[in-house]
């Protein structure tokens, strides 16, 4: 290799540098992580199914899926903060950017509405055949009213904060964003609570018939994806912290906000279909 070829690729290996996206420096490892720990919670699902035939430990499932998905979320995280945040400052407020950011992420939302309507079409297979399936849990509590109330609630509080940076109000911004990101850890929490009253205090579980596996594939893909949206909005906190926000540079924000109003609006609708549509007729 000549000395200029050296100094044109910067010393770097494959990828090529300008095949690598400018201002995401060298090629990292935080995508394959978060390829890892993706494949790895579907493992982790084969694995809990396969635990209840006696084919391996009952832990082994359960441990493998919920490793996963801190491996998942911690490449996820690694990955966004590495590719936008760490070279923030270098880069110019392109609106030209700044659309291709918010048109991605409405492709982005369009695989995600095929995928859950690939499950919603599941449900309404199975909810054409003699109903109830089996015999259902209570699912209409106070729990998921709760949890229902506590989604749209942070909808309000992310559009308010979204108002405010466009208004430059940095102290409403940050805190719609602190409130927004409490209340989805909240969700989360609120639904691993009610697997737990599900599996232990009522003995319904995923392998519990066809409406076990619709009604744990559905909610458990809904809470992944809170679960991403929280870790999307714990980098725009902390970018909001250190003060890169303004309102000719917020397409991050709108992004997010995208993202986040999305689940809220599935949960609504899963709400509607699967919890209260389940005990209809049953």
């Amino acid at each position: 290799m000549s000395t200029e070829e050296a100094h044109d690729d910067h010393g770097h290996h494959l990828p090529a540098v300008q095949d690598w996206p400018r201002g995401f420096g060298e090629a990292s490892w935080w995508p394959f992580v978060t390829a890892v720990g993706g494949a790895g919670i579907y493992a982790g699902a084969g694995l809990y199914v396969m635990g209840q035939d006696g084919i391996v430990g009952q832990t082994a499932g359960p441990a493998v899926f919920v490793g996963s998905i801190f491996l998942f979320l911690a490449g996820l995280y690694g990955w966004l903060y590495h590719a936008f945040v760490s070279h923030f400052w270098s880069r110019d407020a392109s609106q030209k950017s700044a659309s291709k950011l918010r048109w991605g992420m409405i492709a982005f939302l369009g695989s995600e509405l095929g995928t859950f309507g690939a499950l919603f079409a599941y449900y309404f297979f199975i909810r054409a055949g003699t109903w109830p399936p089996q015999e259902l849990p209570h699912l209409t509590g106070s729990l998921v009213l709760a949890n229902t109330a506590i989604l749209i609630v942070s909808s309000l509080t992310l559009h308010w904060a979204h108002v405010a940076i466009r208004e430059e109000n940095h102290r409403n911004f940050i805190l719609g964003l602190a409130v927004t990101l409490l209340l989805g850890v909240i969700f989360i929490g609120g639904q691993v609570y009610e697997y737990y009253e599900f599996i232990v205090h009522s003995n319904f579980s995923i392998t519990d018939g066809i409406f076990g596996s619709a009604f744990y594939g559905l909610t458990g893909l809904h809470g992944l994806h809170v679960s991403l949206g929280a870790v999307l909005l714990g980098i725009v906190f902390v970018r909001a912290l250190r003060g890169q926000y303004s309102t000719e540079r917020h397409v991050s924000v709108s992004t997010a906000s995208m993202y986040w109003h999305f689940v809220d609006v599935v949960w609504i609708f899963l709400v509607v279909v699967l919890y209260v549509g389940a005990e209809v007729g049953a």
